[in-house]
């Protein structure tokens, strides 16, 4: 049982799929704008068929935008990956530590000890506070709110908050929809 990450190939498909759709193209514009066919695109959009460097760069060109943005936005393929408790550095002052690593669609992060009160965060997406050990204050949406261990506070994508801790050596669990994801939907209900 090993605890590294295996490396899995990045699934570009999706990102040039959701690229595609956001310009509200075609495959055979795209396919006219980059000289590929239209085959050979939509086996790329379909995971089938992964592009060389060349065509990855034809096809970001077509959709107006780069073959390294392509990649940051593309799946990895199918992975597992554990984050070791220990694998830390001690740190007596607050510390932040990612509970997932590398681009995936959730990011989640521990933070242990004191927080900077004053800083007030804004997501895109959604995200979920859970208080592992201690207490905090949220100040959202104009109140505040207490929270104690076992505790957790939703916020929907675009509440403005800060949150400080009020006892020592509060862990704070925070999960969120990753900010290259399109997560957002119609709040006006």
């Amino acid at each position: 049982m090993g605890d590294h990450k295996e490396q899995q190939p990045l699934r570009v498909g999706a990102a040039v799929r959701r690229r595609r759709r956001a310009l509200e193209l075609t495959l055979a514009v795209v396919a006219e704008r980059s000289g590929l066919s239209v085959p050979f695109l939509s086996q790329i959009e379909n995971d089938r068929a992964r592009p060389s460097r060349s065509s990855l760069e034809k096809v970001a060109d077509a959709l107006r935008t780069t073959a390294v943005e392509l990649l940051a936005a593309a799946d990895p393929a199918c992975s597992v990956d554990v984050v070791r408790g220990d694998a830390t550095e001690p740190d007596f002052t607050a510390r932040v530590r990612s509970l997932v690593r590398g681009h995936h669609q959730l990011h989640a992060s521990e933070f242990t000890g004191d927080h900077d009160a004053g800083r007030e965060f804004q997501h895109r997406n959604d995200e979920l506070m859970y208080v592992a050990d201690g207490a905090v204050e949220i100040e959202a949406e104009g109140r505040a709110y207490r929270l104690g261990r076992g505790d957790t506070l939703y916020l929907t994508g675009g509440v403005r908050h800060r949150w400080r801790a009020t006892v020592p050596d509060t862990r704070v669990i925070v999960v969120a929809v990753a900010e290259h994801i399109e997560a957002l939907r119609d709040r006006s209900r």
